[in-house]
Formats: C-alpha cells, sequence, structure tokens
C-alpha cells in the first residue's frame, strides 16, 4: 500500500510484532533511507525481554533499532550532503544543541537527546527497524565502496568502543582488562589492541563469546563463572553491565589505574568496593554512548579493514524477526544477529 511500510515494534516484554505503519514525512533538511540492514543491540534485547532498559521502560509501542544502514531513496530540498542512491550508515542521536552538555561540547550527555528506538523520553524516540528510515541529512555518514553494508552498521556499536577506549586515557603499552564478550567487549578489544594496547585480557561466563575473543587478538581469556584469577591490568573496562564484572575491575586494576564502565549495570544502588578505589587511587570513569566524532572514526576504522566478521553470526529476513531475537539473547550461539529488510533485495551487492 501507498505510504505504509513494515516495522518491528515491542508492545512489551516479549511483545514483538511487525505490523504496518504509516511512512514519515520528508522535511526540507531530511532523507529518507530503504533499510537494508539493521544489527539487534544489546538495549533492543532488553526491550524484548524485559520490556525496559536501566530506568527506562515501554510505555507506548515503540519501534526498535539504532543500528541502521541503506540507501537514500529521496532528499528534501536542502540536502546536498547525500543524494539517492548514496549507501550510508545512521548516527542515531539527535542532540539538542543548545543544552549545558551540548554547549561544552559533551553532546553525547545532551539533556534532551532523541536517539533512534529508546524509551527514555515521552513519546518514544521510533527506532530505525522498519523498510524506510526517515532521518535528518545530518545523521547521514556516507559508506565508502569497499565496506558492505552489512559491516557499515557495525558503526554504532564500535563507536560506543572508541568511546570508551578514549575515555581509558593514554593506552599505549598498558596491559588492559575488559570484562564482558558480548558486542561491546570484543568490540573495545579490537579498538584496544589498534590503539597499541601491550597485551588485553578478556573475561566472561560464556565459552562461546571467549572463542571469539581469542580468533580477535586476546591475549588471554578467562571464563569466570567458576574460581579463576584474574591478571593485575592499568587499565579495566566493563562492558559486563554486572556487578561482577566491575567488582573484578576494581580489584585487577594496579594502583593508580583506571577502571571504565561501559556496560549498564542493573536500575538501582549497586555496592561497590569504595574502599579498593580509594586506598589505591583508582580513578572510576564512565563512558555513555559516543560522540559525532566517535562515530566517524568508527566508520573509517571499518572502510580500514578493522576485522569485525567474527562478530556477525546471523541474518534474519524481517519475517523471521521473533526468531531473530531469540538467537540473538543466546549468548552460546550467537554475537552479532542482523535483520534485513525490504531493500535488501534490490541492494544486494551493496549488503556483501
Amino acid at each position: 500500500m501507498p505510504g505504509v511500510i513494515r516495522a518491528v515494534i515491542a508492545h512489551g516484554a516479549h511483545d514483538l510484532r511487525v505490523e504496518t505503519v504509516a511512512a514519515q514525512p520528508l522535511s526540507d533538511h531530511d532523507v529518507e533511507i530503504g533499510t537494508v540492514v539493521g544489527g539487534i543491540c544489546g538495549s533492543d534485547l532488553h526491550y524484548y525481554y524485559r520490556g525496559g532498559v536501566g530506568d527506562f521502560t515501554i510505555k507506548e509501542p515503540l519501534v526498535l533499532g539504532h543500528e541502521i544502514a541503506g540507501v537514500v531513496r529521496r532528499t528534501g530540498g536542502s540536502v546536498t550532503s547525500v543524494a539517492a542512491g548514496h549507501r550510508v550508515v545512521i548516527d542515531p542521536a539527535v542532540p539538542c544543541g543548545i543544552c549545558a552538555q551540548c554547549r561544552r561540547g559533551r553532546r553525547n550527555l545532551c539533556t534532551d537527546v532523541r536517539f533512534l528506538g529508546s524509551a527514555a523520553r515521552i513519546p518514544h524516540a521510533q527506532g530505525g527497524f522498519r523498510d524506510r528510515l526517515v532521518v535528518h541529512a545530518g545523521q547521514c555518514v556516507p559508506v565508502p565502496d569497499e565496506l558492505s553494508l552489512e559491516h557499515a552498521v557495525f558503526a554504532e556499536p564500535l563507536a560506543v568502543a572508541v568511546h570508551a577506549v578514549g575515555r581509558a586515557g593514554p593506552i599505549l603499552n598498558r596491559d588492559v582488562l575488559i570484562t564482558g564478550a558480548g558486542p561491546i567487549g570484543l568490540l573495545t578489544l579490537l579498538v584496544a589492541l589498534r590503539a597499541g594496547a601491550a597485551t588485553v585480557t578478556v573475561t566472561d561466563i560464556c565459552a562461546a563469546p571467549l572463542t571469539a575473543a581469542r580468533r580477535l587478538g586476546a591475549a588471554a581469556t578467562i571464563n569466570v563463572s567458576g574460581q579463576a584469577e584474574v591478571p593485575d591490568a592499568d587499565i579495566a573496562i566493563d562492558a559486563s553491565g554486572a556487578p561482577a564484572g566491575l567488582d573484578s575491575c576494581l580489584a585487577s586494576v594496579r594502583p593508580g589505574g583506571r577502571v571504565v564502565l561501559v556496560g549498564l549495570l542493573p536500575t538501582g544502588s549497586v555496592p561497590v568496593a569504595g574502599n579498593r578505589a580509594v586506598t589505591r587511587e583508582i580513578e572510576l570513569v564512565g563512558s555513555f554512548r559516543f560522540t559525532w566524532e566517535d562515530f566517524r572514526a568508527a566508520v573509517a576504522m571499518l572502510s580500514s579493514g578493522l576485522g569485525v566478521a567474527p562478530l556477525l553470526t546471523g541474518r534474519f529476513p524481517l519475517a523471521e524477526t521473533t526468531r531473530a531475537f531469540e538467537v540473538a539473547g543466546d549468548r552460546e550461539r550467537a554475537l552479532k544477529v542482523q535483520l534485513l529488510f525490504s531493500e535488501a533485495d534490490d541492494a544486494r551487492g551493496a549488503v556483501r
């Protein structure tokens, strides 16, 4: 039907539907993207399994998805940065530009940001898991010819890793510990190695992602589901989002070291071994999402051949969305799972 498209909509925990919605209007500074591929993120899985992420719960039907790549279909009259037929990956964040954090140059901390597929605000910021997506032209980052869309769509989670490593400070010739071998942890491993880390140790409670970490270049991997000794490190990055992961970082980082929290911890208060931070002068810093520069640095890394292929463990058509989410939620079977949209048939060469 003209003006009607399919979208992946979460209505609550375990209530995920592919439904038809009205196509979005196109304004003067907007671009309409024919979605080719979308990556299922950890936050998408939280919305599916729990009905929320951190303190944000679904209050109204929410179109999921913020890892999006596709082909420009048409542009508004004032758009000159991209044109119909261009392959692009979408930066999902639209900071307000006027709040105190934006004025300080910390746009990732914007207090009024719109982020695709997020229940953090009411009305919710609807996401990109839809056949056609309209975004501001400034969110579209061109994908070079040498980069496939299935790899380009890693730009968003890779930007999270780029920002986390940036928050870690000087990393050249340092020993790094990463707790949590999900996609963010593994991408952080790749970025840390590219930044010149002397060694990177990765821990997790599942065997399969640790196997992937070894393939990606980890000096050591440790399954901490039982009793396990974790080596000392100069920098520790918690990508697990689990209190035990944070505790391991605080226990393992050397005096004067830095602990970076990139994984979202459970809602509410979490016990922290604060005396370790005091007596050893450990710096504890947060890392939230990414900046405009981080996202474009991630696209550049992917274009230069950063080896993300081992992380891609499943691709499903939109008709198998629920199955894709179930597979993506099984950490022994999957790392990064992608959805293929209607434009994939018309842009198959662009995907692979």
